[in-house]
């Protein structure tokens, strides 16, 4: 491109000097005798023709003039010298009259011009002496084919060096070669001078002939070329414009549309981006915990299974970590204070984690941790109890000074586990063995799981042993302490399984208040007892009246239609109500104490008598003590068990005693079962008692002989009382499933 730039200079420097050789050359060989009223004429008609009758070639800057004819005349009539000056003054006027149509003219195309038009005329002019061949002009005049074989070169001639010099200027100026840009602006050019050519013939035989009609011929051949020409022109001109219009459109719409393909691409790229982001996000939410930021169970179990899965040979350990008494900072200070202690505990554990182990939440106080390379369980304990030992140092929360324990359970790595869930299961096994057993930690063997197997082995077939039958009641007779006179029973509940015969009732008792199976079992309870007591009474028409225990567990009292359904059996069975009493511990009545009052109201407007059981061990409210609709208390065995004379406990019982009388209500001592006892109980003015002393827990056969025979106990009485029997009065007994009973 460079190289172009430079060659167009040079080219263009030296045309003009060119022409300024010729314009030298001709003003020193005219002929001033030329002057006249002819020449002044031409040059008039010439600068007119360059003004008006010009026409720009579509798509170029190119003009054609009438001019052109006219001057190439004016070397067949008056002479090369005088074209070439009217060549100059035509190309200037063109010029001038394009800069006043506004169109920008740069001086060096405005020099350029008129070099061009001068070395043309010059060129064609110089050809006249050799188209003579020796023969004057007036032959050639006289002669229209040899005038306008004459013309016809001479305009040729013209054509070819202007038409030469356009296209290489124009080709140096642009990328398109000299043959393309001749190709394309030539050939409509030379349609202009070869009808000039015929024009020219036309006008010239006219002015020799001095024939009008034939000038008017030729004139109006003239104006109608050029016209023609013009119109032709104009019409290329607007379908150019049009299609230049329509190549705008086009290019801007294809602007337009790739400008809306790049932005619909950037947003592509941006949604592409975004969409990548929310991805990672939501994956990274998928795997972790949204409160401690710590990994989830999802992502411990994947990563544990790799773990089994291209490490088989690697040693490794998996803790089960469950804080203690988390509920009650819940339930105390709140849930916004125990996830700020889950928040630290988190940091906590990471900060004790060595490089390479996993640190997860599973949720509420629940983490676990993969614990690698691991040679032993030493190692492993050993790792375990700096966990415990960062635990245990106070969290500060919300100013407050909080101290936290937890339990955890250990599980070796070893060829039998196949699957990342058996071995979280079993660190959950034993993280529930230390915490039975208020151990801070325990180490997993298969007798947990055995156990743990054989629990659920029991919780199943509980859930079927109602429908099945397999229940079935015990009675402990409760008798008067200073009489031993048979007063009423306490019933409780066993279990005759098919298989294991008798399922001791610490085994399966607890399962049911998990369960909440102890709801339907204490209804029924409740409906077997008022069916035994109506058969009894028909049994001993002397005594009709006979009062059983029921316990009813603390989970009763979530229970809305307990009321409801306790009234139907009543009234299905017609049992006398003050023969059925309900017993509940005295820590499910203290749980949620003003909810229990009203429960024991509506229990107390049935008519039933109720007591409140294991009295001492729930650290009552004297001032909702006093509110219980109570007629009974019953002192806990673990007082009577370790009653001496003198003691704390007998001063315990002592107390408990003077307490219930204070207040209308009766006392029963459990758990009897030394004649020290019975007589230290009937010194302290204990009404009732029942243990081991006087009867276990007998079958309904037994229990009802009991009840017929009317036995008495007189032989552990001390002998220095006066004994004297008793009226009989009913007394309270409880169908509780009490599981040292």
């Amino acid at each position: 491109m460079a190289d172009k730039k430079k060659i167009y200079e040079i080219t263009g420097f030296l045309t003009i000097g060119l022409s300024l050789v010729i314009c030298l050359f001709s003003a020193w060989t005219f002929s001033y005798d030329k002057i006249g009223f002819n020449l002044i004429g031409l040059v008039v008609g010439t600068l007119f023709a360059g003004a008006f009758l010009n026409i720009q070639l579509p798509r170029t800057k190119i003009h054609i003039t009438a001019a052109d004819a006219i001057i190439t005349l004016a070397i067949i009539v008056f002479g090369t010298e005088v074209a070439v000056f009217l060549a100059i003054l035509e190309s200037i006027n063109g010029n001038v009259s394009l800069l006043l149509k506004g169109v920008p003219v740069k001086p060096r195309t405005f020099i350029l011009n008129g070099a061009i038009n001068t070395i043309s005329v010059f060129a064609a002019g110089s050809l006249l002496p050799l188209l003579l061949n020796e023969r004057s002009l007036e032959s050639v005049l006289a002669d229209t084919q040899s005038l306008m074989i004459l013309l016809s070169v001479l305009f040729f001639s013209q054509f070819l060096w202007l038409s030469a010099f356009a296209a290489l200027f124009i080709s140096l100026k642009s990328d398109k070669p000299f043959r393309q840009v001749w190709n394309e602006y030539a050939i409509n050019t030379s349609v202009v001078y070869i009808t000039g050519a015929i024009i020219a013939c036309l006008t010239c035989k006219a002015f020799q002939k001095v024939d009008l009609v034939l000038f008017f011929i030729a004139a109006v051949a003239a104006v109608v070329v050029y016209l023609s020409y013009k119109n032709y022109v104009n019409d290329i001109k607007a379908t150019a414009a049009k299609a230049e219009q329509a190549d705008r459109l086009r290019a801007e719409q294809a602007e337009n549309h790739v400008i809306e393909l790049q932005h619909y691409i950037s947003e592509l790229k941006l949604s592409g981006i975004a969409l990548k982001n929310r991805e990672e996000q939501f994956r990274y939410a998928a795997f972790h915990d949204s409160l401690t930021d710590l990994p989830n169970r999802s992502f411990f179990s994947d990563e544990l299974a790799v773990l089994l899965e291209s490490n088989k040979s690697e040693h490794f350990a998996v803790l089960f970590l469950d804080l203690n008494r988390f509920k009650n900072i819940n339930d105390s200070l709140g849930h916004s204070a125990g996830d700020l202690l889950l928040i630290n505990i988190a940091k906590r554990l990471r900060k004790v984690a060595r490089k390479g182990d996993v640190v997860s939440r599973f949720g509420g106080d629940e983490f676990a941790v993969i614990l690698r390379n691991i040679t032993n369980s030493a190692h492993a304990i050993e790792l375990v109890k700096r966990f415990q030992a960062s635990l245990s140092a106070p969290f500060t929360l919300h100013g407050r000074r909080i101290f936290s324990s937890s339990s955890i359970g250990i599980v070796m790595n070893n060829s039998a586990y196949r699957n990342a869930d058996d071995i979280i299961r079993d660190a959950d096994i034993a993280m529930y063995y230390a915490k039975e057993h208020s151990e801070h930690y325990a180490v997993f063997d298969q007798a947990m799981h055995t156990k743990v197997v054989g629990l659920m082995q029991t919780e199943s077939d509980l859930g079927y042993a109602l429908e099945r039958n397999e229940f079935c009641l015990h009675y402990q007779p409760i008798i008067k302490l200073n009489s031993t006179a048979l007063m009423g029973f306490e019933a409780l509940i066993r279990w005759n399984h098919p298989t294991r015969g008798l399922v001791s009732p610490a085994e399966f008792i607890p399962l049911s208040e998990d369960t909440g199976l102890v709801i339907p079992m204490t209804f029924w309870v409740i409906r077997e007892v008022c069916e035994q007591i109506n058969k009894w009474q028909k049994l001993s028409p002397k005594q009709k009246l006979i009062t059983v225990s029921v316990n009813i567990s603390g989970k009763h009292f979530a229970e809305p239609d307990m009321v409801e359904q306790i009234e139907q059996i009543l009234s299905e069975t017609k049992v006398n109500p003050l023969s059925l009493k309900l017993e509940i511990t005295e820590s499910a009545v203290m749980a949620n104490a003003e909810n229990a009052i009203e429960m024991l109201r509506r229990l107390k407007n049935l008519g039933l008598q109720l007591s409140i059981d294991d009295f001492g061990t729930g650290y009552s409210s004297l001032s909702y003590l006093h509110r219980f609709p109570t007629d009974t208390l019953k002192v806990d065995r673990s007082f009577v068990n370790k009653i001496q004379a003198g003691s704390e406990n007998c001063e315990i019982v002592k107390t408990i005693v003077s307490l219930a009388k204070a207040l209308n209500m009766k006392v029963i001592a459990e758990g009897i079962e030394t004649v020290e006892q019975f007589r230290l109980l009937q010194n302290l003015d204990c009404e009732y008692g029942q243990g081991f002393l006087f009867s276990r827990p007998v079958p309904q056969p037994e229990a009802e002989s009991l009840w017929l025979n009317e036995k008495t106990w007189r032989e552990f009485l001390p002998p220095d009382i006066d004994y004297t029997e008793p009226q009989f009065h009913a007394a309270p007994s409880a169908a509780y499933f009490h599981p040292a009973s």
